[in-house]
């Protein structure tokens, strides 16, 4: 079992920064990919930035220049700065892991959510 703890979400004015941090623990043996969906009101839930092992670092185009995606392999832990926020980046957001973790049989590979942390951002 793996469990994700988020943190960081808030209220801010357009324009500013928050930056969100998840941390995943449990019986990991590897973590292929670590990074943050997000789901607005009526919308679909959408990609807004992962991670994988190696450091390679894929952003959806709205975020793009505004967001900044790391990771800290030792403790697990995948931290998004985003600065310039906007309106439209009012969401809830998510941390998923694409994880390779011990089973009863041995190893395999799942997909975990956190719960999930409200951002939002006023005009």
């Amino acid at each position: 079992q793996v469990q994700l703890v988020e943190s960081g979400g808030g209220l801010v004015q357009a324009g500013g920064s928050l930056r969100l941090s998840c941390t995943a623990s449990g019986s990991i043996i590897s973590i292929n990919v670590m990074g943050w969906y997000r789901q607005a009101p009526g919308k679909q839930r959408e990609l807004v930035a992962a991670i994988t092992l190696g450091g390679s670092t894929n952003y959806a185009d709205s975020v793009k220049g505004r967001f900044t995606l790391s990771r800290n392999n030792a403790n697990n832990t995948v931290y998004l700065q985003m600065n310039s926020l906007k309106p439209e980046d009012t969401a809830v957001y998510y941390c998923k892991t694409s994880v390779v973790v011990v089973t009863t049989t041995g190893k395999g590979l799942y997909d975990y959510w956190g719960q999930g942390t409200q951002v939002a951002v006023s005009s």
